[in-house]
């Protein structure tokens, strides 16, 4: 066996010679490190020009989360036997997740850091208690997202009734749930940011105001949004989101109580949606020739039609159709007629490849609270119930009677009415991958054996060496190209 001294030797040297030109170099890096790194601190709100760059803003977008898909199961199972309902537009997307709508914020496209507050909440009760209240009472509402510094956070606010004690605790933004954004990088000036499936768990303080349901530490659903950025210039002409102004002109909404751009709003059924999108349909919607997804419901927009004192006749454009494992149903031709506050929505129906069957009354709704106000003939969330027709045209899921989402209805009189804002999602790209799980970081362990060059690492003390050569090259070509360019415009 060859003594390991020789194989050593030519390597003490190249170290001896490497560390005498790094020790020379060290004053020359020193120099051009520092404000390298200061440039790499401000790269982060600058764009290509090194101008620094003004975060843009979001609007519009949506977050889907479960919160916890075990304390759904929990609440509505026979333990809590209770239930939850959604508030503030939020609606339900596939079996167990809900959806938050309308995002505002901000993106800074050098640093990558986020923030989009998102509207909608959701109240959860259980453990009916004899006197109608519950011991189990929960609500989350305007859940927020923060992302910067490679670190992300979900806040929201909460109303808790403590497990045990039934103390009552408000609190607006907690920090609810710490999410997993390794590896995610938002930086860039696109017009979308998505995240999908964003690992969460609890904090300590969404702990306690979970009322001490859950521990710091416990899985929560995953995340997932998608939210639009405006550009620079977008931002004077974005729309309000407090109201959609009506455009049709004055004289053709006053001129003998007729009107156009009314709007209707109808969700259908929330658990005919769950159903659709859930596991045993496997399907979906689409929304043509105007109609609007509002999330938790459906816009049908363009109303054209006469107004008198309450009474109301008006067709609206737009056209939903629903598929899935053996659902195909299409409705479209909307017309809502209003008399004696009895409200009627119809529509033509055409499903299971049999021919359109024309106006089919689908439900009525209480049309009593009908309200002349700021400019507009409205009712909002009337309650509505299916009918025979209705029963028929969704197959026979549903009976004579079964209560469906509300019907908003909102008909301009004059020019300046401004119509009720629908819940705004965003242009519906899709979000983002998920970030795949990092890489366990290991050190390699090299082979070793009693004697013989293999006991000395020969070719990772060569490899380190050429990474320090390389270093000390790159570091005195950066100096002396920063000095070239000082001296030129001096």
């Amino acid at each position: 066996m060859l003594p390991s001294r020789p194989a050593r030797a030519p390597v003490v040297a190249l170290l001896v010679a490497l560390l005498t030109a790094l020790l020379t170099a060290l004053p020359v890096a020193a120099t051009a490190l520092v404000p390298a790194a200061r440039a790499a601190d401000g790269r982060a709100g600058r764009d290509a020009s090194g101008t620094r760059e003004a975060p843009r803003e979001v609007s519009g977008g949506r977050l889907d989360w479960g919160i916890k898909s075990s304390f759904q199961s929990y609440v509505t199972g026979p333990i809590a036997q209770g239930g939850w309902e959604l508030q503030g537009g939020a609606a339900t997307i596939g079996g167990s997740r809900f959806r938050f709508h309308s995002a505002k914020g901000s993106h800074a496209p050098g640093s990558g850091a986020f923030e989009a507050a998102f509207s909608g909440g959701v109240h959860f009760t259980g453990h009916r208690k004899p006197d109608g209240s519950h011991e189990l009472d929960l609500t989350i509402s305007r859940p927020t997202v923060r992302v910067a510094g490679g670190a992300g956070t979900l806040y929201a606010d909460m109303t808790s009734k403590a497990k045990g004690t039934g103390e009552v605790t408000t609190a607006t933004q907690v920090p609810l749930a710490a999410l997993d954004v390794s590896g995610v990088d938002l930086r860039g000036g696109g017009t979308h940011v998505g995240l999908a499936d964003v690992p969460a768990t609890l904090t300590e303080q969404g702990a306690k105001a979970f009322a001490g349901y859950y521990t710091q530490g416990t899985a929560l659903d995953p995340v997932t949004l998608s939210a639009d950025v405006l550009a620079s210039a977008d931002r004077a002409a974005s729309p309000s989101a407090s109201a959609s102004p009506s455009t049709a002109p004055e004289e053709e909404r006053t001129s003998k109580g007729g009107f156009t751009e009314a709007v209707v709003d109808w969700g259908v059924r929330r658990t005919f949606r769950e159903y659709v999108t859930g596991s045993i349909a496997q399907g979906s919607w689409k929304l043509a020739d105007g109609a609007q997804d509002g999330g938790a419901l459906f816009r049908f927009p363009h109303g054209k039609g006469a107004y008198d004192a309450g009474s109301l006749d008006a067709a609206f454009a737009g056209t939903l159709r629903f598929t899935g494992r053996h659902l195909d149903l299409t409705l479209g031709g909307v017309r809502v007629a209003v008399k004696d506050g009895r409200g009627t929505l119809s529509a033509d129906v055409t499903g299971g490849g049999r021919a359109v069957a024309k106006g089919v009354p689908l439900v009525t709704f209480d049309a009593s609270r009908i309200e002349e106000k700021d400019g507009l003939a409205a009712v909002a969330e009337a309650p509505a119930k299916l009918t025979a027709e209705g029963a028929k045209a969704f197959g026979g899921m549903y009976q004579e009677g079964t209560g469906m989402d509300p019907v908003s209805l909102a008909v301009p009189l004059d020019a300046k009415a401004a119509l009720p804002p629908l819940p705004d999602l965003g242009s519906g790209a899709s979000a983002a991958p998920s970030p795949s799980p990092a890489e366990p970081r290991t050190k390699s362990a090299a082979s070793s054996s009693a004697s013989g060059s293999a006991s000395f690492p020969v070719v990772p003390v060569a490899a380190a060496a050429a990474v320090v050569v390389a270093a000390a090259v790159a570091t005195f070509l950066v100096t002396r190209r920063r000095r070239a360019t000082s001296r030129a415009t001096q």
